[in-house]
């Protein structure tokens, strides 16, 4: 027998528990990783044929959408073969590699989530000096460093100097386990992972809430119509949540049971959140690109592989009106559709 495979009378706390949940896991699981192969790959392909969608805010969803891709095509395989065969039968290279590249690219979806928040906010709040903020070379930085960190954090326990990769008997799976000097990075990457991007996401979005009702008010206070900019703003709150309760429910789970559980009495909470933030990487698309009537456009043009088509870019004939310098219809289309200068 190979030594890098886990015998598989070694039972694991997952096959302790029906068969059938962790068929419908596995299944589950399958699903996920090949729509979001599907949804990340169409995106990425969008972007690059589509000029009219190659935004600054773009670069950074192309970031999301190829950590989503590389964690669909390269973890979920794995991840889908632990749930139905119990345990880990892939040996101990992989045993290393596959969650150095788990935690790497959710660390990279995290930050860039993160990054696009922070894109957001300045482009609505400070558009003077957004193009200085975000020039090409620039956006090459940011995005570079979002990798660099999120994989540089894995060194550390690569070197087995802050916890270590390995089976972890109890769940039947390779992960991050305990040293020899019984230190983990585990909680300390969830805890940082998803309380770091919350800040963020809460931060920003809030205050481009804020700036958005205050440019309302005053163009209410020239008109009649007042009812159109309430509905307005229950169209921001509304996205505003769609993105922060996506978040929560699919990062919240596992952060939780990671704090709360480290000897994993509770195998099935752990599944239960692993599955969530696998379903993070189908939800990303959704939530972040296709809100947006030029990417749905750009999805129709690319599965009909017309690349040269012009897409929707506004309605025309409409002239916005104008509130202290500021646009009320640039506002909303800037939030709304994620829209910003190109690079």
């Amino acid at each position: 027998m190979d030594h890098g495979t886990v015998n598989r009378s070694q039972f694991s706390e997952l096959v302790r528990y029906s068969r059938p949940m962790m068929t419908a896991a596995g299944i589950f699981t399958v699903i996920i990783m090949v729509v979001g192969v599907l949804g990340n790959l169409l995106t990425l392909v969008a972007l690059v044929r589509h000029s009219k969608i190659r935004t600054v805010a773009a670069a950074f969803i192309a970031s999301l959408c190829l950590s989503d891709l590389l964690f669909c095509f390269l973890v979920l395989p794995f991840s889908a073969s632990q749930f139905f065969h119990g345990t880990w039968i892939h040996g101990e290279v992989l045993c290393t590699m596959i969650p150095t590249l788990r935690y790497g690219t959710i660390g990279v979806s995290l930050l860039s989530i993160a990054s696009i928040s922070i894109n957001r906010y300045i482009l609505i709040a400070w558009p003077q000096m957004y193009t200085k903020i975000y020039t090409k070379l620039k956006v090459f930085m940011y995005i570079s460093l979002i990798w660099i960190f999120s994989y540089g954090l894995q060194i550390p326990t690569l070197l087995g100097k802050w916890g270590v990769y390995g089976m972890d008997e109890r769940l039947g799976t390779c992960s991050i386990k305990r040293d020899d000097n019984g230190n983990s990075s585990k909680t300390a990457l969830f805890v940082i992972g998803f309380a770091l991007p919350s800040i963020i996401i809460v931060a920003c979005y809030s205050n481009i809430y804020w700036v958005v009702r205050k440019s309302h008010k005053r163009l209410a206070q020239h008109s009649a119509n007042g009812s159109k900019f309430k509905r307005s703003e229950m169209k921001i709150t509304k996205m505003v949540l769609v993105i922060f309760i996506c978040f929560v429910v699919c990062y919240l789970p596992i952060t939780m049971v990671k704090i709360f559980d480290e000897e994993v009495r509770h195998a099935p909470l752990h599944v239960l959140g692993y599955l969530l933030i696998y379903l993070a990487s189908c939800v990303n698309p959704v939530v972040y690109v296709t809100m947006n009537k030029q990417y749905r456009c750009a999805y129709l043009e690319t599965l009909r592989c017309n690349y040269n088509s012009n897409l929707d870019s506004g309605t025309p004939g409409n002239t916005p009106t104008k509130t202290h310098g500021m646009s009320v219809a640039y506002l909303k289309n800037m939030v709304n559709q994620h829209q910003s200068p190109k690079i």
